[in-house]
């Protein structure tokens, strides 16, 4: 069975989610991200799998639920700190990150029966979602992060290493006001919603 990873950073003002400042002050917009962590790993606690690991900057705080690994993420650009949470990983593992609140546990049960690897586009053009039957950190590292290519060229990777690609659904990654909103429409009913909501004044200004 697949092992979940969620890398993501500890919740803290003016550390998390800063592309949010303003409309949102630096303390809403960490509660925000304490929001969009906790939705993702309550997803990531009903999904199948043999491992849930949280590969944290930070620590830990009461939004963890039980039932995870911690791990610290490793020094050196994202490329480098996703490689080193593959690395970890002896079978099967798909790894998410925080800014995509309205992922479900149906989205996060992947079969990798007929593929190789398996890659969620993101809007902006980055990934959402990267699972990988074998993990193999080579994969990653090198590959540019957080460019409106990231994940084309990422996918092309996995192709050039002769690997069967299927490609998830496309997700909207919160990155500004105007994903924030547009997200908690499609989950209405989680905590990134319901958080977002108590903001909301403050972000029609």
């Amino acid at each position: 069975m697949t092992t979940l990873l969620v890398i993501a950073k500890e919740p803290r003002p003016g550390r998390v989610k800063t592309r949010l400042t303003p409309p949102f002050s630096p303390e809403e917009a960490a509660q925000l991200a304490e929001a969009a962590l906790a939705d993702t790993l309550r997803a990531v606690a009903a999904a199948p799998a043999s491992r849930r690991v949280l590969v944290l900057d930070g620590a830990p705080g009461p939004w963890l639920p039980p039932g995870f690994e911690v791990v610290p993420q490793c020094a050196g650009g994202l490329d480098a700190r996703l490689a080193d949470a593959f690395a970890h990983c002896p079978g099967p593992a798909l790894l998410i990150g925080m800014d995509t609140p309205q992922v479900t546990p149906e989205l996060l049960t992947v079969d990798f029966a007929d593929c190789d690897a398996c890659l969620g586009p993101a809007e902006d053009g980055g990934f959402w979602a990267l699972g990988l039957a074998d993990p193999d950190p080579a994969l990653l590292r090198g590959v540019p992060m957080s460019t409106p290519v990231t994940g084309a060229l990422q996918r092309e990777r996995l192709v050039a290493a002769g690997l069967r690609v299927r490609d998830l659904p496309v997700l909207r990654d919160v990155d500004v006001a105007a994903d924030a909103r547009a997200v908690a429409a499609l989950a209405p009913h989680g905590r990134f919603a319901a958080r977002l909501a108590r903001c909301a004044p403050v972000a029609r200004r």
